[in-house]
């Protein structure tokens, strides 16, 4: 797993919104340029935000990224949440776990 590109990605979405729209327009335009796995690629894709939770991404760079892929807020926790439920601890990151419950 690739954590750091996909958190190198979020970044960048967060901060420029040249790079916004065009990941809006053709998501794979800009995938093309890191370095993900065929995991990554298809959580982004998706987007399924309680699976990059549970990679280990980190919430400050999910939340604008959930924001972005139209996420309320409530929905963001719920994703985790269910996230956490379905495939257990987090991976990697902060907020890795061994308790299932993660930092939520």
């Amino acid at each position: 797993m690739s954590l750091y590109y996909v958190q190198k990605l979020l970044y960048q979405l967060n901060r420029e919104p040249d790079l916004q729209q065009q990941y809006l327009e053709d998501p794979d335009s800009v995938l093309r340029h890191y370095r993900l796995d065929e995991e990554e690629l298809a959580t982004l894709k998706k987007p399924d935000i309680g699976m990059l939770y549970i990679m280990g991404v980190n919430g400050q760079l999910l939340m604008h990224y959930a924001a972005l892929c139209g996420y309320a807020w409530p929905d963001y926790i719920q994703a985790m949440r269910t996230a956490l439920e379905q495939h257990g601890n987090v991976r990697a990151g902060l907020y890795a776990t061994t308790d299932g419950k993660g930092a939520i």
